[in-house]
């Protein structure tokens, strides 16, 4: 079977090459029509991809996925289905890269019950450990790194001959320009990421991603415009921003700021929802926070990580920024707009974090009053500084401080989940709630035996809502409006309510 598929191959390059030759005889139409017949001679093979990691790793799926579509690869969902499996990983803490091998290892049975399937590793744990990969995982068929996609579809043609493994963590090469925009596959989602930047040059000790990603840099404001007028046309209603560092867009390279950007994008038409994300406190500028008050597009909520709330472990860090600096960041950002919500990153059992340092932490989100949060134990990375500082935080401590963090800032949401009941707040819709229903809806419509629908307001809460409310004639399609939805219950991780009238806003799917 492989070695047809591998005639097939070249058969296929052989007809794409005589294509070429004679297309400077042919007029536009006819050059259409022949490369179609050249995509349906070809056989559909189905792609696989298992994300692990950050929001910057689910934008490089779309861009893998986008990538192989020349080779006509189509993502499925059934991954016994699968021709190629791609695992896109994140290397930024231990516990995704155990995920990965972890992952790896199930894939070996699936290899060895078909030898055929081809197995790839991306990402970041790909860029740092290259051929090592190959050493834990043999039966993995090609590694690449980051900088890579752009020559994916070469080395995916090339495994499918039995060419060999392959490896690619090459960073020099200038074959993926990062100011071109992307042609990503739009398939009726109503939120993207669309990255602005990348990478950042502030080496946090606890860091790998400058050592993994490489030097900070921002893409040009007329191709992140283009890329968002795409998507708003195609019927995306809400883009996210992504970069490390968004404060610093455009700093390096003379573009504008992030705020003019913002300015820029919130004019785009179509589009219902500006976020971003990850803002580093230090850069935050008061034309940012402004830009809440404003914008009509840019939603009431932004995601600051702080990481600790102890001075001299921020310092450690080499965050620099003071808990001081970031107690006047968030009251300037709540002075320019008093209803914006405010999430955060916490590490905690970072070396040399004494029970007092903890305290602090604790008083800070007491004192904050954060909205959201996520944290994390403290692991060594071998490519960051702080993986050689010494007074290592056991990790039976690690365990119950970063308990003692989560209980507190459940008590903190719920709280001000509670404080929303009965008030009456603007949702767009995203979907069906896969976890309420029995089984799964198609084309944006409730699964059977639900009506249960899910969205998220412009300070990021999660709401919930019955359809049946509703008069009928809105009750199809609702992916993609806006809802005006009475919120009645109060979760620690979620809203429920009950919708009051629906937008004018056209479906995006």
């Amino acid at each position: 079977m492989r070695r047809q598929l591998a005639v097939f191959d070249f058969t296929v390059e052989s007809t794409v090459s005589t294509i070429s030759c004679t297309r400077g005889d042919r007029s536009p139409t006819q050059r259409r029509r022949a490369d179609s017949h050249v995509f349906q001679v070809m056989k559909v093979k189905n792609l696989y991809i298992q994300t692990i990691g950050c929001q910057m790793n689910v934008y490089d799926s779309e861009k893998i996925a986008s990538a192989l579509v020349s080779l006509n690869y189509r993502k499925t969902a059934d991954i016994g289905a699968a021709d190629l499996i791609i695992v896109n990983t994140c290397a930024i803490r231990e516990k995704a890269e155990h995920k990965v091998f972890s992952f790896l290892g199930r894939l070996s049975r699936l290899k060895k019950i078909r030898p055929n399937l081809l197995i790839g590793v991306g990402g970041c744990v790909a860029q740092q450990q290259g051929e090592k990969i190959l050493e834990r995982a043999p039966f993995v068929d090609l590694v690449f790194g980051t900088h890579a996609i752009a020559r994916l579809p070469r080395m995916v043609k090339s495994a499918e001959k039995h060419a060999g493994r392959a490896v690619d963590v090459e960073t020099a090469v200038a074959a993926e320009p990062f100011n071109e925009p992307p042609e990503l596959l739009i398939t009726g989602q109503v939120r993207r990421f669309v990255t602005i930047m990348q990478v950042c040059d502030n080496y946090c000790t606890y860091c790998v991603v400058p050592y993994v990603r490489g030097r900070e840099a921002s893409r040009r404001p007329e191709d992140i415009i283009a890329e968002i007028e795409r998507l708003a046309a195609a019927g995306v209603r809400e883009v996210t921003l992504l970069g490390q560092n968004v404060n610093s867009y455009g700093e390096k390279e003379g573009l504008c700021s992030f705020p003019e950007l913002l300015t820029r994008v919130n004019a785009v038409d179509g589009l219902l929802r500006i976020r971003f994300t990850t803002s580093h406190p230090k850069d935050l500028s008061t034309a940012l926070c402004r830009a809440f008050r404003d914008l009509p597009k840019l939603c009431r909520h932004i995601h600051l990580p702080v990481q600790s709330g102890s001075n001299p472990v921020l310092k450690r860090m080499n965050r620099r920024c003071t808990r001081e600096d970031y107690l006047k960041k968030v009251a300037e950002l709540r002075k320019y707009c008093p209803q914006i919500a405010v999430s955060s990153d916490f590490i905690v059992g970072f070396p040399g974090e004494e029970p007092a340092d903890f305290e602090q932490t604790l008083d800070l989100i007491r004192t904050v009053e954060f909205d959201s949060l996520f944290a994390f134990k403290y692991s060594d990375r071998s490519e960051a500084p702080a993986s050689r500082f010494n007074d290592k935080v056991p990790e039976r401590e690690q365990n119950m401080r970063l308990q003692r963090l989560l209980e507190e800032q459940d008590r903190i949401t719920l709280f001000k989940h509670r404080s929303l009941l009965g008030s009456i707040q603007e949702v767009l819709v995203e979907g069906v709630n896969r976890r309420h229903s029995p089984s799964d809806g198609d084309a944006g419509k409730p699964a059977v035996g639900s009506s249960q629908w899910t969205g998220r307001t412009s300070a990021n809460k999660i709401v919930n809502f019955e359809q049946d409310a509703l008069p009928a004639p809105m009750r199809e399609n609702l992916k993609g409006r806006l809802v005006r939805v009475k919120i009645e219950k109060a979760h620690a991780h979620s809203l429920w309510g009950i919708p009051l009238s629906g937008a004018t806003v056209p479906s995006a799917v």
